[in-house]
């Protein structure tokens, strides 16, 4: 995709570096999360009914009752606390009172009977003004209560009021918004929030709206049988209430606002749906069954109804899910040939659920999740990570110990880094929760960002120190049979990255045939993956502008060619990323007004799949949730037909095709939310988003501080719950002005990391320094001319995921291309490894990696010091690299 369009900078927010293991290295607490292994879809799965007591038992032909052994003593028992949402139905509602009041006034009633410290975030505009743009009220519209919200220290933008309990009535809270007969405003715009809980209420992920003029082109407030979603998270929601009491006072044409007059009332009621959480609890005991020598393993909880536990076992330590041999516990059933799925049974006084069986001595851990319905998995709520039970700390303390009360010394880095995540997520959501809201307090929001970053710092040296449990220590990245998180997209860590087309390769017309035939060379070279042109028909001979998602005869060659080509790669021991452009497409048929908006093919779309703030293609869906892109029609993906449409091509490519990924263009034009359904859908083993942003700068000069762009990027990598990485677009602006300026100083943050993308979440990190439209014959944003072994020594040996532009590896480069990415595998760096920057001064910088590397770039003499025998594995101009000598 072309990097010429404008930007739009994100709200702030922050996702800390991950530890290797959590579920997306996203810290936010949900509910509903899924269990790692097995990739859960609870959808494709039916409930277990059974009645009397469950005697269960797995890997093993007896069970005792639990309790029945005398001689059978806990040797661990742990109450976990669990945390589950509920909602709570009532009703939301709007009035327009157009007629004027005694006191000569005009209203609007807002309200609502759900209980809640609700919150009427709104705002107004005027005649010919923007739909999107909000103005503050004049200050007699403002109810008593009203707080200002300012855009910034010198705008205000948006007044909150407080909804207050109605008199004579039970539990309903509202708020009146007076206002003048002829008064200027031509609309209100608001949404709803209830304090507690943080929650936003939309009207379709859009802002509710209220047209007070009809000279106002802002169309009618609410359309019949539109849905009302809720903003940021799924926090509830809002629908049109069936059989609800809609009662426009003067019938408002669809789509069209009043013409000349105004509006003379309106009232309609919508189905609110809140959520609250209840807090409960899981407790796992485990014995020693003296008579089979086997392990017995109870389950009790306290939540009613059907729970089913979503459990596997482990062996020496390794951390991989697998399943006991038969015989398995009674209503247990086998969840993908990855892990089983057991239905606890009734508690004879009916105050929740209980469960126990057999274990062979030979398992080392158990994991598991609780499943309470086709959406909700209760997993840790300490570490946001599956439960799980080590089984050979049984040994380890005696059979007599209550591991529920281990010493301190012996369980002090998993506790100390257990209970910083813990922070980090409390944090966060606080955060999250004003993510809507305009920042109120500026200092306190980034007290609470720094905090967040130290501890995320804390947590993740932690897990990087070499007194690290042996058990952590022993994990191999690169091992395949580690269970990764769901829908990970990150690949094993070791990943090396291939664009394998430039800006003119569609000209031969049989690129995929010509690149096929340099599969065998680019394996040698040492590369995992490569990423392949966008397959599909499109307006533009490069493919950025797709048209039908199912034609895959594009100017790179057939749909035969394709598979032929993905065929070779996969021989050849290389996975295939599949270029998608899911922000826009292009259609196939005009509508009345002669607009390019409707579709055609398999996909046929109307105009509701078009965002309705597009400016050139008269969408009918909802606003945009991304910035636009100006060239074909922006796509709703907040349309679920849409979605679900998106979700099956996907998995039809990944089938079809037998594409192994993902590189996403221009990411920024929507959600990564809607990215992470897309990813939980097809699965990918790699995705990488194009998330392009403008850096800062300050009288065209290059600021040293870009924490706020690559904070952009993690923005939308953790929106995707870290499902997709993001390509390093700060890194890459910042080797930039370092080689060009030799100014290598700022390859080093305030706080002794790398300056990007790299020095926060380097495992989503995927590093670069030219792609078909920096460089090629594009050249919009061209590496500085030969300093480009400078760039790829910096990015082939540091962390995060690197990728090399094909022009750059077919030619004169590709010797010290080989030489850079043989070290990388050679001494198993990888995407998480660990970096200690040595200097970063005016003409040098220089970095140790993994304590069995060293590398430096830039003009000035280096070399390394200490103990270990250092031995120069590469030199050219202006680089350097020492490898530990063996």
């Amino acid at each position: 995709m072309s990097v010429g369009s404008g930007c739009i900078p994100a709200i702030p927010g922050v996702a800390p570096p991950p530890r290797a293991g959590l579920l997306g290295g996203a810290f936010l607490q949900v509910a509903a999360a899924r269990p790692r292994a097995g990739r859960c879809r609870a959808t494709q799965h039916g409930r277990v009914r059974l009645g009397g007591r469950v005697v269960a038992r797995a890997g093993a032909a007896e069970t005792p009752v639990a309790g029945a052994d005398e001689d059978a003593g806990a040797v661990f028992s742990e109450k976990f606390p669990l945390r589950r949402c509920q909602t709570v139905e009532g009703k939301a509602w709007v009035r327009v009172d157009a007629e004027p009041d005694g006191d000569g006034k005009c209203k609007v009633v807002v309200g609502c009977d759900v209980a809640g410290k609700w919150i009427l975030h709104w705002g107004v505009s005027y005649d010919g003004e923007h739909e999107s743009e909000w103005d503050q009220p004049p200050s007699e519209m403002r109810p008593p209560g009203s707080v200002p919200i300012k855009l910034d220290e010198f705008q205000d933008y948006a007044i909150e009021t407080p909804l207050e309990i109605l008199t004579n009535s039970e539990g309903r809270y509202g708020v009146q918004i007076k206002f003048d007969k002829d008064t200027p405003v031509a609309a209100i715009n608001f949404v709803l929030k209830e304090e507690e809980t943080g929650a936003w209420f939309q009207h379709k992920g859009r802002d509710f709206r209220i047209p007070l003029s009809g000279s106002f082109d802002g169309g009618v407030p609410f359309e019949a049988n539109q849905d009302i979603g809720v903003w940021p998270g799924d926090l509830g929601h809002l629908k049109k209430h069936e059989g609800s009491n809609a009662q426009p006072q003067e019938t408002i044409p669809g789509g069209t606002s009043l013409s000349g007059k105004h509006i003379s009332g309106f009232y309609q009621e919508f189905q609110i749906i809140k959520s609250e959480y209840t807090q409960n609890f899981v407790t796992v005991t485990v014995k020693r069954d003296n008579e089979t020598h086997k392990r017995l393993v109870e389950f009790d909880t306290d939540i009613p109804g059907e729970v089913i536990i979503h459990w596997g076992v482990c062996r020496d330590n390794n951390m991989t899910w697998e399943i006991p041999p038969e015989p398995h516990p009674p209503t247990t059933r086998i969840f993908r040939q990855k892990a089983l799925q057991t239905l606890l049974q009734a508690k004879a006084d009916g105050r929740g659920n209980s469960l126990s069986f057999l274990l062979d001595a030979e398992y080392s851990g158990l994991f598991f999740v609780l499943k309470l319905d086709e959406y909700t998995w209760l997993r840790n709520l300490e570490n946001g990570s599956d439960f799980f039970i080590s089984l050979t700390r049984m040994e380890q303390r005696g059979s007599t110990q209550d591991l529920g009360k281990v010493e301190p010394q012996n369980v002090d880095k998993p506790s100390q880094a257990d209970g910083i995540i813990s922070d980090i997520r409390n944090l966060v959501v606080g955060l999250s929760s004003r993510r809507g809201q305009r920042a109120k307090n500026k200092v306190l929001q980034e007290d609470i960002l720094q905090e967040i970053e130290r501890l995320a710092a804390e947590a993740y040296s932690i897990f990087r120190s070499p007194t690290i449990d042996s058990v952590e220590a022993s994990v191999d990245l690169d091992d395949p049979s580690i269970a990764k998180p769901a829908c990970s997209g990150t690949g094993s860590g070791y990943e090396i990255l291939c664009q394998g087309f430039n800006w003119e390769s569609h000209k031969s017309g049989k690129w995929y045939v010509e690149l096929g035939t340099k599969a065998k060379e680019l394996s040698s070279l040492g590369f995992t993956i490569v990423w392949s042109p966008p397959p599909t028909d499109s307006v533009s001979p490069e493919g950025y502008m797709p048209r039908d998602l199912y034609n895959l005869n594009s100017r790179y060659g057939t749909m035969d060619e394709l598979k032929e080509l993905v065929k070779i790669f996969h021989e050849a021991d290389i996975k295939v990323l599949g270029d998608a452009v899911l922000n826009h497409r292009c259609a196939q048929f005009q509508n009345n007004n002669g607009v390019w908006n409707i579709f055609g093919g398999r996909m046929n779309w109307d105009d509701r799949a078009v965002v309705a703030d597009d400016p050139h293609f008269q969408g009918r869906g909802n606003k945009s949730s991304g910035d636009n892109f100006h060239a074909a029609p922006n796509i709703d993906h907040s349309q679920e037909f849409v979605r679900n449409d998106l979700k099956e091509w996907l998995c039809w490519m990944r089938k079809e095709v037998g594409y192994d990924g993902w590189r996403l263009d221009f990411v920024r034009g929507f959600w990564g939310g809607y990215v992470k359904d897309y990813l939980e859908a097809s699965e990918p083993y790699f995705a990488v988003g194009e998330y392009w942003d403008s850096l800062s700068y300050t009288y065209g000069e290059m600021d040293y501080n870009q924490d706020a762009h690559r904070q952009r990027i993690v923005d939308w990598i953790n929106a995707t719950n870290g499902t997709a990485g993001a390509f390093d677009v700060t890194t890459k602006g910042i080797l930039h002005a370092a080689l060009e300026r030799s100014e290598y100083w700022r390859l080093s943050d305030e706080k002794g990391k790398p300056p990007g993308v790299l020095g926060w979440w380097p495992s989503r990190a995927v590093t670069f320094i030219e792609n078909h439209d920096t460089g090629s014959t594009q050249g919009h944003w061209r590496f500085p001319y030969g300093m480009e072994l400078q760039g790829y020594a910096y990015i082939l040996t540091h962390p995060g995921t690197p990728a090399v532009f094909y022009d750059h590896i077919f030619s004169h480069l590709q010797p010290e291309i080989a030489k850079f990415i043989n070290i990388r595998q050679r001494q198993k760096i990888h995407c998480r490894s660990k970096i200690k920057i040595l200097k970063a001064e005016r003409s040098l910088y220089a970095a140790e990696i993994d304590e069995k590397l060293i590398m430096k770039i830039g003009s000035e003499h280096f070399e390394p010091s200490g103990p270990q025998n250092w031995i120069v594995a590469a030199e050219g101009q202006e680089y350097k690299i020492w490898e530990v000598s063996s």
